[in-house]
């Protein structure tokens, strides 16, 4: 599998022949590994000129671009090697089908509601007493169905998320990381930085994956397609949140991997440092690389599990076989 490239620094990539390097404003190199490098995130002030991103599309690899902040800016995103005119045309088949849309954006929130009671399940087998938050998650879940809109559907979501995040207290129990109400812009307060941070990388993860496979990110089905660039790796991510980013931010609090040391605030809102996003990313990766046993599969990383849902996806859209999003078997 090929790996990530994150990039911290101020600097210029550059091209050299067939390969690439990183060069910061000391003179130092890094060379980057193309054969083996499937994106490059960048985090700092990186300069870059047309014959770089000609290289970079030959070589099919995603450069995703972060501001100061963490906060996801935009990708470049090569010419799609595996485009299908037939899946895009069902594609838009199932958005400008009401109904068809419905049944997907129902599914998406289903998916993540059953992770989320999941999580629940898993912290309150291990004595933190959650069950009112699971009885409320199991009602919402519920109405699910009877919902007439996408929009009645989120609402929905946005319930369920609410009543999650009420629980968040009780599994974190770390003052420090007092977490009260979800604020995006800018967040406030540490866990608000983290679910943000966290969010954005798991919604460039699932782009990644998006790419490998004949589907376009830019038609999504929870998240109307409208004006964004991408929407497909924003609805397909609600069902991976849960088990993927939630889970490392309970980790990384609850063993004190991070502090408030890893945190700074600006422009009225709280950042994770450069040091902060590291450890994050760090937690990141090697959760993407967990292995999990699928009946019919085997052994599969989290990271090959995105892309079975997105391939589970196709089928639905060619009347194959009926998708049905993955949920936790812990």
């Amino acid at each position: 599998m090929k790996k990530t490239i994150y990039i911290f620094s101020s600097g210029e990539i550059k091209r050299k022949q067939n390969t690439l390097y990183f060069e910061k404003p000391d003179g130092t190199k890094k060379f980057i590994p193309v054969e083996n490098t499937a994106e490059i995130m960048v985090f700092g002030e990186v300069s870059l000129n047309k014959k770089l991103l000609d290289f970079l599309s030959q070589q099919e690899i995603l450069l995703h671009f972060f501001n100061h902040y963490g906060y996801y800016m935009g990708s470049f995103y090569p010419r799609e090697h595996y485009n299908s005119g037939f899946m895009i045309l069902k594609q838009a088949e199932h958005y400008l089908d009401e109904n068809k849309r419905l049944i997907l954006a129902k599914k998406f929130v289903q998916g993540a509601a059953d992770n989320i009671s999941k999580v629940l399940a898993y912290y309150n087998n291990r004595g933190i007493n959650l069950l009112q938050y699971l009885a409320r998650i199991d009602e919402l879940k519920n109405s699910i169905h009877s919902q007439n809109s996408v929009e009645e559907t989120m609402a929905i979501e946005g319930n369920v998320r609410n009543t999650y995040y009420d629980a968040w207290n009780s599994i974190i129990n770390n003052k420090s990381f007092a977490f009260n109400i979800r604020e995006k812009r800018p967040p406030k307060g540490k866990t608000n930085a983290l679910i943000s941070f966290g969010n954005s990388l798991m919604y460039v993860e699932v782009l990644r994956q998006i790419y490998q496979t004949h589907l376009d990110p830019r038609i999504g089905y929870l998240h109307s397609t409208n004006f964004r660039r991408f929407s497909l790796n924003l609805d397909v991510a609600e069902i991976f949140k849960p088990i993927i980013i939630d889970r490392i931010i309970f980790s990384l609090i609850n063993k004190k991997m991070l502090r408030s040391v890893h945190f700074m605030k600006e422009l009225n809102g709280t950042y994770l440092n450069e040091k902060g996003r590291t450890i994050f990313i760090k937690e990141f990766d090697n959760r993407l690389q967990n292995t999990i046993k699928l009946k019919d599969i085997g052994n599969i990383s989290y990271r090959h599990l995105i892309r079975i849902e997105l391939y589970k996806l196709e089928k639905h859209f060619m009347d194959e076989k009926e998708y049905v999003p993955f949920v936790a078997r812990w």
